[in-house]
């Protein structure tokens, strides 16, 4: 993996609206709408790139990421978008795909969220992109792998999160979206700075990072 050519395939923006938090994640893939949302929301073909995924996957329906977040299905136009819960009904997941030039595929995610990241936390501001973002950006680039036919029948997604590439690449998600949080000036250098220490020791274990120090 080049890991900043992946950080810099991605552009990142947060944004906050009343209570709502949100993250949006744009990328360009090298595939058709169709191609990338059979990726997306084919049981069979998420678990080789992301985690299996069990449920009732239409409108009214439910999901579960094992090990992981569950939610409720609120919407889904294929090939086009599908909205979903995430974790809990105010925290909000829509995936929206559109043709982009040639054969490839404009993807975006935007996750929104409204109280705290978790229980008896501290309420949300914009730095809850800290808590989020480098998990949505390790998705992304298991997507681009699987799509450019990177993911092999041995390839096993819980075990890459845990490889020291993908906490190397971790440490650089966490860097662009402090840069972001820092240009966007929603929230307070106190408040990164804590989100930020959170981040780190959940997605790079063992790993200080110099916030001081970013380039």
């Amino acid at each position: 993996m080049d890991i900043l050519e992946q950080i810099n395939a991605v552009q990142r923006e947060v944004a906050k609206t009343g209570e709502a938090v949100s993250v949006l994640m744009r990328r360009t893939y090298q595939g058709e709408v169709e191609e990338v949302w059979d990726a997306l929301t084919d049981p069979d073909r998420l678990r080789r790139w992301f985690s299996p995924v069990n449920g009732d996957l239409k409108v009214g329906g439910s999901f579960q990421i094992e090990g992981n977040a569950s939610g409720e299905i609120l919407e889904c136009e294929p090939p086009k978008r599908y909205k979903v819960t995430f974790g809990g009904p105010t925290s909000l997941l829509e995936v929206r795909l559109a043709a982009g030039p040639g054969d490839t595929c404009e993807f975006e995610l935007e996750h929104s969220m409204e109280g705290p990241p978790f229980p008896g936390g501290p309420e949300l501001g914009t730095e809850g992109a800290l808590y989020v973002g480098p998990g949505w950006d390790g998705a992304l680039v298991g997507l681009a792998m699987y799509i450019a036919g990177e993911v092999g029948e041995d390839f096993d997604p819980v075990e890459m999160a845990n490889s020291p590439e993908v906490i190397a690449f971790n440490e650089q998600s966490i860097r662009a979206w402090i840069k972001v949080l820092r240009a966007s000036g929603t929230t307070t250098e106190e408040a990164i700075r804590a989100a930020a220490e959170v981040a780190m020791a959940q997605y790079c274990p063992g790993i200080t990072l110099d916030l001081d120090n970013l380039d």
